[in-house]
């Protein structure tokens, strides 16, 4: 089992809840990025999420996900997880308020 770390609204988040499934705004056509490593939350949320409030952290057990995964390269070698379809809550094992410190960026 590997962990994913995927950020997302609040609001998307509990309308997945009542669904059963989170689809993520370009789910169907692209699939979406998410991180393996907390250091690469950090990346991804202080360059895409800038001072946005309203956040959570999802941990999502890879070995749970129904949906096809893809470990794909962005920039500087590193493997990000590619999620081809819908998320299927229950994959979801932990979500935690996300939210960036004063200065707008976010911090361990």
């Amino acid at each position: 089992m590997s962990i994913i770390l995927h950020i997302t609204q609040k609001e998307q988040w509990e309308r997945a809840k009542l669904d059963g499934i989170y689809r993520g705004d370009t789910l169907d056509s692209e699939g979406f990025i998410h991180c393996s490593k907390p250091i690469q939350v950090l990346k991804v949320a202080n360059t895409l999420f800038y001072n946005q409030r309203g956040l959570v952290l999802l941990y999502i057990n890879s070995d749970k996900v129904s949906s096809e995964i893809c470990y794909e390269g962005v920039g500087e070698g590193e493997q990000f997880p590619h999620i081809y379809g819908a998320l299927n809550i229950d994959a979801v094992t932990q979500v935690i308020d996300f939210e960036p410190g004063e200065d707008g960026f976010f911090k361990e």
